[in-house]
């Protein structure tokens, strides 16, 4: 008897809302419009009927509280099928990766044939957390009937009158209080990064993702974005094509005042949207569709939060690599989220050691040293920025881009992401 062809779920499209950076051009538009805008983009980009959208699959950070489920509320606002499934994954900074990857494995699985996956997020629009001894005096007043004598009560529970004004947010991790850019800092030192080395690596972000957006290299992803107030984002808003390592030398370090990361050689606070169409091979055919590229192999992986948060990639993209049979020299391109400088070349520096290799990886020698030609060929978080749940999305469509334009065969990416989280995946042209 013959044996079934396996279903592959190939990607057919993506999308993008420009980046910008928070408390600017989207600061009306939350998490749920920019990703509405990516997907509406999305569709109009591919002529794709809304109703032919089975199921949605998104990814979020800073999910909107009183609408958790984004995947859901796009297929509403946009009045895609009724019947049109959603939901929504957080894996921090690894989310819009999570949400293409489960998007893939449905399908491939045989459960929907069309599929739109990708995430947002908008900084701009975090919800400011109150004190628990505040929520825990007021809640009771506002679910219930309150009498006199109860917010009498409430201010009895307050005292000592202390603590009751929100605090600052801060990106850190909720098990060691270390924040991210801490972290990086410790990465710079176990790994023998220089500020020099990690101001070279950002205006090299700068300049390619400056010449993509000359050359037009982003015009297929890129959307036009009408906000609220009326105005037209045409293009991603914190690339620096002007940029120089003297300029970056110039900038104070942020979390140490002798270390090394600034705000010029970290990825900024970014709001913005990615989204990418997804289909069964056959189906992508059927419907007169030319499918970009498809997934060889993903990875996830966890590692203590007490050593180095964001060195994960340093695992996750070996096993990808292995999953997919290939050696890094078979990649011809490696993308890797930036989520600061200092974190993208210990990641580097971790893959070229031995060292790593047979204490972390058991393996006998190193998975090898990138060629910097191959690696973030268009830029990347720290010139384009970082929508938190948006990034994998991002990158999932740049790289099937990149392959369908080029010919090249296969893309490796790496992300990092909190509570020691790394995430990676190998695409393969179509």
């Amino acid at each position: 008897m013959a044996t079934k062809a396996a279903r592959r779920a190939v990607i057919v499209s993506g999308a993008r809302t420009p980046f910008l950076r928070a408390f600017t051009g989207y600061t009306r538009m939350d998490s749920i419009a920019l990703a509405d805008a990516a997907v509406r983009g999305l569709l109009e980009r591919t002529g794709l009927p809304g109703a032919h959208v089975e199921a949605i699959v998104w990814g979020g950070v800073i999910l909107p509280g009183a609408a958790p489920n984004i995947a859901r509320e796009i297929a509403l606002d946009l009045r895609l099928d009724p019947g049109c499934e959603g939901y929504t994954v957080t894996r921090a900074c690894a989310s819009g990766l999570q949400a293409v990857t489960s998007a893939a494995a449905a399908i491939e699985r045989g459960e929907y044939d069309i599929m739109i996956a990708g995430g947002s997020d908008s900084t701009s629009n975090a919800e400011v957390k109150l004190p628990q001894k505040v929520v825990h005096a007021a809640a009771p007043l506002a679910l219930g009937k309150p009498k006199p004598k109860d917010y009498l009560s409430a201010v009895a529970r307050l005292a000592p009158f202390t603590d009751l004004l929100p605090s600052r947010p801060r990106i850190a991790e909720r098990t060691t209080g270390e924040v991210m850019g801490e972290s990086a800092e410790k990465m710079a030192r176990i790994h023998g990064v220089s500020r020099a080395d990690q101001d070279e690596f950002a205006a090299r972000s700068h300049h390619r993702a400056a010449a993509a957006i000359e050359s037009g290299r982003f015009d297929d992803e890129v959307l036009r974005v009408r906000t609220p107030e009326d105005a037209e984002i045409l293009s991603d808003g914190l690339v620096r094509g002007d940029t120089s390592i003297a300029k970056l030398a110039a900038l104070k370090p942020v979390f140490a005042a002798d270390g090394s990361v600034t705000a010029g050689n970290a990825s900024p606070l970014t709001d913005g949207a990615a989204a990418v169409l997804l289909m069964s091979e056959e189906k992508a055919h059927a419907l007169g569709y030319r499918p970009l590229a498809a997934f060889r192999s993903w990875s996830y992986v966890s590692v203590d939060p007490t050593d180095q948060v964001l060195i994960g990639p340093a695992i996750s993209m070996p096993r990808a690599l292995e999953k997919a049979g290939m050696s890094l020299d078979d990649a011809d391109l490696v993308d890797i989220h930036e989520a600061f400088a200092a974190q993208t070349l210990a990641v580097l520096s971790a893959l070229a050691s031995d060292e790593w290799a047979k204490t972390r990886l058991d393996r006998d020698t190193a998975v090898g040293a990138v060629d910097i030609d191959k690696l973030n060929v268009h830029g990347g978080s720290i010139s384009l920025g970082h929508p938190f749940g948006a990034t994998g999305a991002r990158m999932v469509t740049t790289m099937a881009n990149e392959l369908a334009r080029t010919g090249k065969n296969t893309a490796l990416l790496g992300i990092c992401a909190a509570g020691g989280i790394g995430a990676s995946a190998v695409l393969e042209r179509v």
